[in-house]
């Protein structure tokens, strides 16, 4: 029997389907699915982030690519997932509580992609390798985020995301400075990143399987929408889903990669090759500090205030770089401010969107919101690429600083009526 499945009765839920503590005893600030999740999630992390700190440098320097063209690979590598994000939260939902094994088969398949970046070289076959590992990501990361909403109650759902988040960032953290070691240590650096990414992604797939429960079987008496494709599109037609969908799409489009933003800090700073893979230790060093005092604050204050002024610092980055400043405090500003982004953003929107939406489609109406986000970064990928190329990388930074002011502006606008949890 695995760990996973030795589980105490499951407990009463909520209208919304969410778990609830049995009579007598006292809720759990955070569910311990939370936490087996967020060591999931953190084990992968240190895997994918070693390649994600080493790539820019490896296609841009090592293999000679044009901001164009690693604009393409970059796109594809963020945004790829986009494509497949509605079949793995389809998936889990039809499956009558398969949630963890829709995201485990995401998890491998990222996982066997790892040792195949060992074997090319040029930019079609990368490209491929890319795109599989990106749909392994899109499979598991709305039935994920659905097994944090359910196993959460609505009262604490975003310090849930923000405890998360906070594990899955620590593997952020720990992975640029795994591959800064391993770059600093070996002869054929690059291939030694990618092999050593390869075993610690395998570890996180089996911490899945024999730690992460299922979630419980669904109830038919009480199930009120069939999980299929037209209810999950029609999930659009709820006023806060579709208006929360909107805003992650416009601000999305204006959202420049992590990869781009490294990239820039290292042109305005100078900073040598092999101190480049350092860099995005600076974001997850602030997403780790920041995401569950963000959290909480959402469940307090309001997700989409807080989210909103997570763009804000965004926005501020961007203006940053913009600027003629370039003392010592510029890297560090800049990355606090990257980082705080993200922990007011990430966890918190997956928080918003989860109220309203039956726990029948759960990880289909986050998936809904998840596309929406990811085309929107691919497109920004591509045009800021292009963009870089023609015009250089100032004016491309000044149009995507615009169209993030624009995109804010826009979802005040569009906020959800007064008084909602988003």
């Amino acid at each position: 029997m695995y760990v996973a499945d030795s589980r105490t009765p499951t407990a009463p839920a909520s209208a919304d389907g969410a778990a609830r503590p049995p009579a007598g005893r006292p809720p759990a600030a955070v569910a311990p699915t939370v936490f087996a999740l967020g060591a999931v999630s953190l084990i992968t992390d240190v895997s994918s982030e070693m390649v994600t700190a080493v790539l820019p440098l490896y296609l841009v320097t090592g293999l000679g690519l044009s901001p164009l063209g690693f604009g393409l690979l970059d796109g594809i590598y963020n945004g790829f997932s986009a494509l497949v994000r509605l079949v793995g939260g389809h998936l889990a939902d039809r499956g009558g509580g398969r949630h963890k094994w829709v995201a485990g088969l995401g998890y491998g398949l990222s996982a066997l992609c790892k040792p195949l970046l060992l074997l090319v070289h040029t930019l079609t076959p990368i490209g491929l390798v890319l795109a599989a590992d990106r749909t392994g990501k899109g499979l598991r990361t709305a039935p994920r985020d659905a097994l944090i909403s359910l196993s959460s109650t609505p009262e604490t759902r975003g310090r849930a995301f923000g405890v998360h988040r906070a594990m899955d960032t620590a593997g952020a953290l720990l992975g640029p400075l795994a591959a800064f070691v391993i770059l600093r240590a070996t002869v054929d650096g690059y291939d030694a990143v990618f092999t050593v990414s390869a075993c610690v992604a395998a570890v996180g797939v089996l911490v899945l399987v024999l730690f992460v429960p299922n979630t419980p079987p669904k109830n038919p008496e009480t199930e009120t929408v069939r999980p299929t494709l037209r209810a999950a599109v029609a999930l659009l037609a709820r006023r806060d889903l579709r208006r929360i969908t909107i805003c992650a799409l416009l601000l999305g489009l204006a959202t420049v990669s992590d990869s781009f933003v490294y990239l820039l800090l290292q042109r305005r700073l100078g900073v040598p090759d092999r101190w480049f893979a350092l860099l995005p230790l600076g974001t997850a060093a602030a997403f780790l500090l920041l995401a569950v005092p963000l959290g909480r604050l959402a469940d307090r204050v309001g997700r989409q205030r807080v989210f909103l002024a997570g763009h804000g610092a965004l926005l501020t980055a961007y203006c940053l770089l913009l600027t003629s400043w370039h003392g010592t405090a510029l890297p560090y500003a800049v990355l606090l401010l990257h980082g705080g982004f993200y922990a007011a953003t990430d966890g918190v929107l997956m928080a918003a969107a989860s109220e309203g939406v039956p726990r029948e489609l759960r990880s289909s109406g986050l998936a809904l919101v998840q596309t929406g986000q990811a085309a929107a970064r691919f497109a920004c990928s591509l045009g800021f690429g292009a963009a870089w190329t023609l015009w250089g990388d100032r004016t491309a930074l000044l149009v995507s600083t615009a169209a993030l002011a624009a995109g804010a502006a826009a979802c005040l606008w569009l906020r959800p009526v007064p008084g909602s949890p988003a």
